[in-house]
């Protein structure tokens, strides 16, 4: 069996691949991430504290569990953050990879790296995984450089990007999209959303799949592993307000231009997932089969807190 090591294990996919392992088995999971464990479950797999931006505690813990696989998630990914905080930026996006990198080649470890839509300018989405990348924020740079640094290494990789991943755990450090127009929402808020940008949204169990399945497969290579529904984000809003019946005239669309934010946004990205489903057996769910779960877990949450 093998030994996977993730890290970012506290954030949204990274709790997820510890429940998917938990629920399915077919790994030894360590999980790892800066500061205690999260997830509510402690029993069935490891959990180890590793700051990744510590090369010497990334080394020791790695070389103490001997994982087969690491499957890398944690990153910064608030776009306008690292636009504001380069140097953070780059020490979390390409320094902690560059150690990952040379570990991984050390002990012949596999390297499953998560990516992004954001490496793209987004004038001719969707891509296809030898699209020329072309970044328009420091985020999508930083990302690229990683991808470029695992390209050029001598390690087994396997890069997966994705768009906008959303979905729910007990211990959120951040909220995402849906979640965020769906409370906002239901207080009645009105909302701008953008209609001039394009996106296929990723369930964070689908992507958690995707994971376990590169890493099961010896994937190497780069795939696309995103959604399969291209929508804009005001539709996107509109399908969460449509599906948990609430009020569509609180969305006001605008154009990107008018949000003045830090960092520029690709227009429309999207990705065509065919070597992924090929390959891989990749399946991801339609975005309301997406909502269906999500909702379901929502409602299950609500009852264990009761």
């Amino acid at each position: 069996m093998k030994t996977v090591l993730v890290t970012g294990s506290n954030g949204l996919l990274g709790q997820k691949l510890t429940e998917k392992v938990l629920k399915d088995g077919g790994v030894n999971l360590v999980a790892t991430s800066k500061g205690e464990n999260r997830y509510p479950v402690k029993e069935g797999y490891q959990y180890a504290e590793m700051d990744i931006l510590n090369p010497a505690e990334v080394k020791a813990v790695i070389e103490q569990y001997k994982p087969d696989a690491i499957i890398h998630t944690a990153a910064m990914t608030n776009v306008d953050t690292c636009e504001d905080e380069k140097e953070l930026a780059y020490a979390l996006n390409v320094e902690a990879v560059a150690t990952l990198i040379s570990l991984s080649e050390e002990h012949n470890i596999q390297l499953v790296h998560l990516s992004t839509d954001f490496i793209f300018d987004g004038k001719k989405g969707p891509y296809d995984e030898l699209a020329a990348p072309n970044p328009l924020s420091y985020y999508g740079e930083t990302k690229l450089k990683a991808e470029e640094l695992i390209k050029n290494s001598s390690a087994k990789w396997a890069i997966l990007r994705t768009i906008i991943v959303y979905g729910i755990v007990s211990d959120m450090s951040r909220s995402n999209i849906v979640l965020w127009a769906k409370g906002a929402l239901e207080k009645g808020n009105p909302l701008n959303i953008v209609n001039d940008q394009w996106r296929m949204p990723t369930l964070a169990e689908d992507l958690a799949d995707i994971c376990l399945l590169a890493v099961k497969h010896d994937a190497h290579g780069v795939y696309n592993a995103s959604g399969k529904d291209m929508m804009s984000i005001a539709e996107l809003v509109a399908r969460v307000a449509d599906f948990w019946k609430l009020d569509k005239s609180l969305i006001n669309e605008i154009s990107a231009e008018t949000l003045n934010q830090t960092a520029k946004r690709p227009k429309r990205t999207g990705f065509i997932l065919d070597k992924a489903m090929t390959e891989l057996n990749y399946h991801p769910h339609s975005f309301e089969e997406g909502l269906e779960i999500l909702d379901k877990q929502i409602k299950e949450r609500n009852q264990s807190v009761h």
